[in-house]
C-alpha cells in the first residue's frame, strides 16, 4: 500500500521546470540508438518516471498488415507478461486510436480493458495494483503510427503541464519512428534497384551468349559438306556454350527468385516476422542484427526460413513469452541464433 500512496504522490510533483530536460533526454535516447525498441523501452522509462509510474507499453501499427504489435514494454503486471493477455486484438486504446477519438491533444487516462479481468477477479498479484493507464497517441504529420501506455493504479485526471508535455513526447517520438521507417524503406528500394540492375545485365548477357551460340550453328551449316571437321568444331563450341548459358541462368534465377524477403535486407525482413508474430500471439520477439559484411540472397532466403519455423516451434511448443533472434555476420561467416524463455526440452 505504501508504494502506492508513494506513486500517487510523485504524480502530484509540478512538471514545470521538468520539460526541456525530460524532453532533451528523450531526444537523445531516440537520436542515439539505431534500435527502435531499446530507444522505445528507454523513452517508456522516462515518461513512466514523469508520472511516477513504472509499468508501460508501446504499441505501434505495422504498415504492412494493419496491425498492432508491442514494440516496447518495462515492467509489465504479471497479468500481462501472459502472451495470450498482449496479442494485437483490439481493446478500449485501439478502439478509440483506430476511430480517430484518441489524438495527441486528448490525452487522458482510460481504464485497461486488458486488466480489468484480473481486476474484477481480485487478482492483486497479477495486475501489480494496476487499472488504468495513460494513452498516448503516437501519429506523425497526421498518420496514426501507434499508442503509448503508462500503467497506473487508478483513474485521474492529467494536469495541463502534464497533458502538454506527453503531447510534445508524442511528437518527439512520432517523428523518430517515421525516421526509421523511411530509413528502411530507403534500404528497400535500393535492394529492389540492385536486382533490377542484376536482372538486366543477366539479361543482356543471356542475349549475347544466344547471339554468339546462333552464329556457331550459321558457320558450321555454311562448312558441314566441304569442312565437316570445321563444321563439328564449330557445333561443338555451340553445345559447350549452350551448357555454360543455361548454367549461368540457372544461378542467377536462383538468385533472384521470388523471395520471402521482398526486397527487404534480412534483418529488416526478420524485424517484420518479429512483429507480426507478436502482434498474432503476445510473444515478444526481439530482432538483433550485427553485420559488416553482405549476404548471398540465396542464402539470406534460406535464414530467413528457417526462423520462421523455429518461431513456429516456439509458438507449436515452447509456452514461452519472450524470443531472441540474432544474426551477425563477419569474416568468419554467419551465424543465427534462435532463443527463447520457454520451458526448453531435454537434448537426450
Amino acid at each position: 500500500m505504501g508504494a502506492v500512496t508513494k506513486q500517487i504522490a510523485r504524480v502530484t510533483e509540478p512538471a514545470a521546470g521538468r520539460d526541456p530536460r525530460l524532453l532533451a533526454a528523450i531526444g537523445e535516447a531516440l537520436i542515439g540508438t539505431a534500435d527502435v525498441r531499446a530507444a522505445l523501452e528507454r523513452t517508456l522509462h522516462l515518461v513512466a518516471e514523469l508520472l511516477g509510474l513504472d509499468a508501460g507499453w508501446v504499441w505501434l501499427l505495422d504498415p504492412r498488415t494493419g496491425q498492432f504489435y508491442t514494440a516496447g514494454v518495462r515492467d509489465l503486471p504479471p497479468y500481462l507478461r501472459e502472451p495470450v493477455r498482449m496479442t494485437g486484438s483490439s481493446c478500449t486504446c485501439i478502439r478509440l486510436f483506430r476511430s480517430g477519438d484518441l489524438t495527441p491533444a486528448n490525452i487522458e487516462v482510460l481504464k485497461c480493458s486488458r486488466l480489468e479481468p484480473a481486476v474484477e477477479a481480485q487478482d492483486l498479484a497479477g495486475t501489480a495494483g494496476l487499472r488504468a493507464h495513460v494513452s498516448i497517441p503516437l501519429s506523425f504529420q497526421g498518420r496514426p503510427l501507434g499508442i503509448m501506455n503508462i500503467a497506473a493504479p487508478t483513474r485521474r485526471a492529467l494536469t495541463a503541464d502534464e497533458s502538454r508535455l506527453l503531447a510534445a513526447v508524442a511528437h518527439q517520438v512520432g517523428g523518430a519512428i517515421e525516421r526509421a521507417r523511411l530509413a528502411e524503406e530507403g534500404t528497400r528500394l535500393v535492394r529492389v534497384e540492385e536486382r533490377a540492375r542484376i536482372a538486366r545485365e543477366i539479361h543482356d548477357t543471356l542475349a549475347q551468349d544466344l547471339t554468339a551460340i546462333g552464329l556457331h550453328i550459321e558457320g558450321a551449316l555454311r562448312q558441314l559438306e566441304a569442312r565437316p571437321e570445321l563444321a563439328r568444331r564449330r557445333l561443338t563450341r555451340a553445345l559447350e556454350m549452350t551448357h555454360e548459358s543455361i548454367e549461368e541462368a540457372r544461378r542467377a534465377v536462383l538468385d533472384l527468385r521470388a523471395s520471402p524477403l521482398d526486397g527487404r535486407p534480412l534483418a529488416e525482413a526478420l524485424a517484420a516476422l518479429g512483429r507480426a508474430f507478436t502482434s498474432e500471439t503476445g510473444i515478444r520477439v526481439q530482432t538483433r542484427a550485427d553485420s559488416d559484411r553482405s549476404i548471398p540472397l540465396l542464402m539470406e532466403g534460406e535464414l530467413f526460413r528457417i526462423v520462421q519455423e523455429a518461431v513456429a516451434n516456439v509458438r507449436r511448443h515452447a509456452a514461452a513469452t519472450e524470443i531472441v533472434v540474432a544474426l551477425r555476420t563477419g569474416s568468419d561467416g554467419v551465424r543465427l541464433t534462435i532463443s527463447d524463455n520457454g520451458r526448453g526440452f531435454d537434448p537426450a
